[in-house]
């Protein structure tokens, strides 16, 4: 059970599709999100593109959590917070995350 929600935690973190104008990946390069403790994303720059991606990432990655939650009679909450850690430390070198006391932190 905890391999399964770890798989698809992991999958999480690669969210993104063509037909987007502004990937995930290009945003976390880009310095225009960072990856939280809590399993979303959060914008750094607050244009209109950046934010439409964070609210389309948070959305998708809050029907993951829950549908992993509900399968495995878990809080959905234990779930976004397993999928924080996961995505903070698999940020790459550059990239932005959140750290414990809410500062952002360029890896």
């Amino acid at each position: 059970m905890k391999k399964r929600i770890l798989a698809a935690l992991l999958a999480l973190g690669l969210y993104s599709t063509a037909a987007q104008a502004l990937t995930l990946d290009e945003a976390r390069t880009q310095g225009r999100v960072g990856e939280t403790l809590h399993g979303y994303i959060a914008p750094l720059s607050q244009d209109r593109e950046t934010l439409a991606l964070v609210e389309r990432i948070n959305k998708a990655r809050s029907e993951s959590y829950q549908q992993l939650a509900d399968s495995n009679n878990i809080p959905v909450d234990d779930v976004a917070k397993m999928a924080g850690q996961k995505l903070v430390n698999r940020a790459k070198p550059g990239e932005y995350v959140q750290g414990i006391n809410g500062q952002w932190l360029k890896k």
